[in-house]
């Protein structure tokens, strides 16, 4: 496909490659400066395969899936605004071997937003979605290792394919980046997420990003080894943050935000995780690490009720081997579930080799805590005892509080202005599991569980929080 880059402005100046016409009330007097410079609304469409660099002066729109392939990068400069067209499902995708550059700052976030404006609504565009070519599980047409996209991202060009070798790939930058509005579901479990990222490696930067209103998951991943940190997924509809297919990286600093009245109908949980569907032994196994989470979920009572498809705070299932330590979950139906239903059970990466750990947790009004769901073809003996005892042992330093407020948060569940300041006496500070621990290995040394700690602002400035 040809890369197609049509810049709008009002008027009638017809070229080659682009129309443009003037902006309503540009100036280019200025008024001796006083006034800013004229703007351009730039529609995107079609394959990019040249490097590329979108400007902050400019108000960019995705028409339909965009392409960016055959080793382009494209750069985005602080401050930028890119809007998903509502009516064609735009989509921006970065394919294998190309790059992402979008460096953001505090005070000039980059937003990926809908063309809708005031009227935005969830799932009014695709999302973003990146794909790079690390290790995989998956396999596409007989080749394991290699995968496909899902959300009807792939073309004949490949451009939808995701994996390889290479666990140091780079894929690009997103930081201090907003997605809101985005996701939607292609089929039933084939959806596009808010940020969808598929076997991407480590040298891909991914650091204070906020996904609002996703119409899917929030965070997906999909294998790969990319590390990120402070992640807020705010009011999506499905899972806040899932793992699929062999992701063996880490996540760091993570705030999740549930609307009490919206949730899926498969079922929304604050973690979902999966080695692959069918809970196989297929290597890489998932084992991704998620440390200093907090997830407030739809009951800030214990007799709010909220939507009744409301899960878990945490589903660990399909033979994973996910960790999260030192996190807190705050007003979910259920705390924590080991599912060990599907495919090779659960459990065993519990006994066998201790890949799966929950440690330095705290559960906070969870109208039930744990949960243990026993295989029907190859059952290990394990039950909800089982379970329990082992979340419950010493070193662990787990928790169970009887309310959200036990917590000590100072307003977790203010939609609009939410402050997760936890007060001097709050049991977050106290009960560290030890960061000495491998599976911790890279990660900031603090002195807290969940996401914030004192005097800690980082979730505030960048981001917004509709209400």
């Amino acid at each position: 496909m040809k890369r197609i880059l049509s810049l709008v402005l009002l008027g009638a100046l017809v070229t080659v490659s682009c129309r443009k016409i003037e902006v309503d009330g540009s100036d280019n007097n200025n008024n001796g400066g006083n006034n800013p410079p004229p703007t351009e609304n730039t529609i995107l469409s079609g394959t990019i395969k040249s490097d590329i660099t979108l400007k902050a002066a400019n108000v960019y729109t995705l028409r339909g899936i965009v392409y960016v392939a055959e080793g382009a990068v494209m750069t985005i400069e602080p401050g930028t605004v890119i809007q998903g067209d509502k009516s064609s499902r735009g989509t921006l995708v970065i394919t294998r071997g190309s790059r992402i550059e979008a460096p953001g700052t505090a005070d000039k976030p980059i937003v990926f937003t809908s063309s809708e404006g005031a009227n935005a609504k969830s799932g009014d565009w695709g999302g973003v979605v990146l794909m790079g070519r690390a290790k995989t599980n998956a396999s596409y047409n007989g080749t394991a290792g290699l995968g496909e996209a899902e959300g009807g991202i792939n073309n004949g060009d490949g451009y939808g394919l995701f994996g390889g070798a290479d666990d140091n790939d780079n894929s690009g930058t997103l930081t201090y980046v907003r997605i809101e509005y985005a996701g939607y579901a292609f089929l039933p479990d084939k959806e596009i997420n808010g940020l969808s990222m598929y076997a991407l490696g480590r040298g891909t930067k991914i650091s204070y990003v906020e996904v609002i209103y996703a119409a899917d998951d929030s965070f997906e991943w999909f294998g790969g080894t990319v590390n990120c940190d402070h992640l807020i997924a705010y009011k999506g509809l499905d899972d806040d943050f899932d793992t699929d297919n062999g992701f063996s990286g880490k996540v760091q600093f993570g705030i999740g935000i549930r609307d009490s009245l919206i949730a899926d109908i498969s079922g929304s949980n604050g973690f979902e995780s999966d080695n692959d569907a069918g809970g196989s032994t297929l290597t890489p196994q998932t084992q991704a690490v998620f440390c200093n989470m907090t997830l407030v979920g739809p009951r800030e009572n214990l007799n709010n009720i909220g939507n009744a498809l409301f899960r878990n705070g945490a589903q660990i299932r399909r033979n994973s081997s996910e960790s999260v330590i030192n996190s807190v979950w705050l007003g979910w139906p259920t705390g924590n579930y080991v599912d060990a239903t599907t495919g090779r059970p659960t459990d065993l990466n519990i006994t066998t080799n201790s890949n799966l750990l929950l440690a330095g947790n705290i559960l906070a009004g969870c109208t039930t805590n744990l949960k243990y769901g026993a295989s029907t073809t190859a059952p290990t003996g394990w039950a909800l005892t089982d379970f329990t005892t082992w979340w419950n042992t010493a070193a662990y330093n787990n928790q169970i509080l009887a309310t959200t407020a036990d917590a000590g948060y100072a307003a977790p569940f203010n939609y609009a202005s939410p402050d997760f300041t936890p007060a001097g006496n709050s049991p977050v500070l106290s009960n560290v599991f030890p960061f000495t621990d491998p599976k911790l290995s890279g990660l900031a040394v603090v002195a807290y569980r969940g996401a914030v700690g004192p005097n800690d602002n980082w979730y505030k400035g960048w981001t917004r929080f509709p209400g």
